[in-house]
């Protein structure tokens, strides 16, 4: 009896904070946000969050989705295409899969590519 007590409280708190770690919260919208006045470019606002979010998977021979996101020109392939943008805000299936980047990050990226995908 106490072994079958002690499984069902331990499946109860695995449960449990599985359910914790998986909620996402509502950040808001980019259309929340205040335009950004400034001209985006990819050396100097995109490059950085790419690298930070997107290379470790999506980077070397095993790309996830076969999708490369290593340098200017495959992320520039990736926006035109529209995998890039509608991977980054789709809030149900979220790239990166560790949650939605955060509503300031996903305008940078959208100006970007409203800039005309300007490099430098």
């Amino acid at each position: 009896m106490y072994r079958k007590l002690t499984l069902v409280t331990m499946s109860l708190i695995v449960v449990t904070l599985y359910n914790c770690t998986t909620n996402t919260i509502d950040e808001g919208d980019i259309t929340d946000l205040p335009p950004i006045v400034e001209v985006v470019t990819y050396d100097d606002d995109v490059a950085s969050i790419i690298n930070t979010n997107c290379v470790g998977c999506h980077s070397g021979p095993n790309a996830n989705a076969g999708l490369q996101l290593t340098g200017y020109a495959n992320v520039r392939a990736a926006a035109e295409q529209g995998n890039l943008l509608n991977r980054v805000n789709n809030a149900s299936n979220p790239m990166p899969p560790s949650g939605q980047l955060p509503p300031e990050t996903r305008q940078i990226i959208d100006q970007w590519v409203a800039d005309g995908y300007l490099e430098n």
